[in-house]
């Protein structure tokens, strides 16, 4: 994948085509983008608010617009999920000097030998996603949040976790390097129930061991 001669020819193609407008461009350069962090693989997962972002686009509804146009005009390959825990595929047609697009990549288990560019082969490619997905730390307070709102917990908690673990440098006992967040959180989610179940026994307790009916006259 020659990404330059990939960017000539699509931009070649954007001046040819009167229906895209600043907004069109903007999400595909996003996804572009993404594809580039991803090295190029032949489809990848987006995740919705990183790509709205990047592209500068602020409404959910101009973003579904544009991404269905760029779909239907084939610079694109959209892939929805409905499933509202799993991100949208994405595949990029390769674009040529000669403005061609090639409609199905899926065909292609290699990247093609280009001059003066390093092969990617695609199983590492693989392994790099796999790698990805399990993400040693969040990207943002926003996805702790949201990972916190899933497992139904309170997003004051989620605000709690990330400050305390964000302000000691992502480590754990402030020595080993945290190499799951996720796990990390269910830990303190399990610790605050300990932490609450306790309190609730301790205000049960009648340490003094009074009784309702007191007598004033027996000697303290």
């Amino acid at each position: 994948m020659n990404y330059i001669k990939h960017l000539n020819a699509v931009f070649q193609q954007f001046s040819m085509d009167s229906r895209l407008n600043p907004t069109h461009i903007s999400l595909y350069m996003a996804l572009f983008q993404y594809w580039n962090i991803n090295r190029f693989p032949e489809e990848f997962y987006i995740n919705r608010e990183d790509i709205m972002k990047m592209s500068k686009i602020g409404s959910k509804a101009t973003y579904h617009r544009c991404l269905k146009s760029l779909n239907s005009w084939k610079y694109i390959r959209y892939l929805p999920s409905h499933n509202p825990y799993k991100g949208s595929k994405i595949r990029m047609p390769k674009f040529d000097t000669s403005n061609e697009t090639s409609d199905d990549t899926s065909c292609r288990t290699n990247y093609e030998p280009l001059e003066g560019q390093a092969l990617v082969p695609y199983t590492n490619i693989n392994k790099q996603i796999s790698n990805r997905n399990k993400a040693k730390l969040p990207k943002n307070k926003n996805e702790v949040l949201i990972f916190f709102e899933k497992r139904k917990w309170p997003a004051l908690e989620g605000e709690k976790f990330f400050n305390h673990y964000n302000g000691i440098g992502w480590k754990i006992g402030g020595k080993i390097e945290i190499t799951d967040w996720q796990s990390t959180a269910e830990n303190w989610m399990l610790k605050f129930k300990e932490i609450e179940t306790a309190k609730a026994v301790f205000q049960k307790r009648d340490n003094l061991k009074t009784s309702k009916t007191k007598n004033y006259g027996q000697p303290l």
